[in-house]
């Protein structure tokens, strides 16, 4: 059985109130105290597991009333996730993000487990650094391209 660390836990306990609401709003040195962590290990797991590319906004307010609020990011249709997908790839996109963004794909079954795989494969940092200098705008133009004809795709079969 594969051990999980604690930013998986505290994510798994996050996103199990995100099964049933909206948003979920927290504060962090509670969520610390609660897993017995330093309150920068529940920064971790929100600037890491809980972004845009993941299907998620944060909110938060500093100060002694302060709170982190994380919201589900729901979008009328695939077109319009698609579209806001192209925004978030911008320029220049680092393999990281490429990859949680193929990642929320898969997981909103816009593209199959294998077409991510695929997707994976042609962006991944070695493979461009092959090609040319300037991995990270390489791997925004591919992922674009690729999102671009999705969008196509839906577009034609509506």
């Amino acid at each position: 059985m594969q051990q999980r660390n604690m930013s998986d836990i505290i994510e798994a306990y996050l996103k199990s109130f995100l099964k049933e609401r909206e948003h979920v709003e927290i504060k962090r040195s509670d969520i610390a105290e609660q897993f017995d962590c330093v309150p920068s290990q529940i920064n971790y797991v929100i600037n890491t597991r809980f972004t845009q590319e993941h299907g998620y906004l944060v909110e938060s307010k500093r100060g002694g009333g302060g709170y982190i609020r994380i919201l589900k990011i729901h979008l009328v249709d695939e077109v319009d996730q698609l579209d806001q997908m192209i925004d978030l790839v911008g320029d220049h996109i680092s393999q990281r993000n490429g990859i949680n963004l193929i990642q929320t794909m898969v997981d909103r079954q816009m593209i199959t487990r294998r077409e991510g795989t695929l997707i994976l494969s042609v962006i991944e940092k070695s493979i461009l650094l092959n090609i040319c200098q300037e991995e990270q705008k390489a791997r925004a133009i591919l992922l674009k391209t690729f999102l671009q004809q999705l969008r196509y795709t839906i577009n034609e079969d509506a």
